[in-house]
């Protein structure tokens, strides 16, 4: 299973994924995003 995801990663299409996953998560909205279903999952512990 590992060998198969290392194969993608390296191929163009796995690049290219890499790199739009980079990109949203480098976006201020889906940060914001992340960080309120942060805090939801965080209150419910308590």
């Amino acid at each position: 299973m590992m060998s198969r995801l290392s194969k993608f990663a390296a191929s163009p299409q796995g690049r290219r994924m890499a790199d739009k996953a980079r990109a949203k998560a480098n976006d201020p909205k889906t940060r914001a995003q992340i960080e309120e279903v942060r805090k939801k999952v965080a209150g419910k512990r308590r």
